[in-house]
């Protein structure tokens, strides 16, 4: 039996915000790494925290993964 859905909204307690915080980055820069692994994949993934404090994870160095027109412009349009 799986577990059940969980409620998205906003985490009003902010060290219980922070702790989830915490743990879901976690767990993306864990699942962003075994998806390199498994399938041979180039992953570059970005985190901001409200802090604005920067996370993030490269299966290579950025300047190869930006280089293209398109992998520039994403990652403009989102930073």
């Amino acid at each position: 039996m799986g577990r059940g859905k969980v409620e998205l909204k906003r985490i009003d307690n902010k060290i219980s915000r922070q702790v989830t915080f915490a743990k879901r980055r976690n767990g993306l820069l864990k699942k962003a790494y075994e998806l390199s692994v498994l399938c041979d994949a180039e992953v570059a993934l970005i985190i901001f925290s409200t802090r604005g404090r920067l996370f993030e994870f490269s299966t290579s160095s950025w300047y190869p993964t930006a280089a293209s027109d398109s992998s520039y412009s994403l990652i403009c349009f989102i930073v």
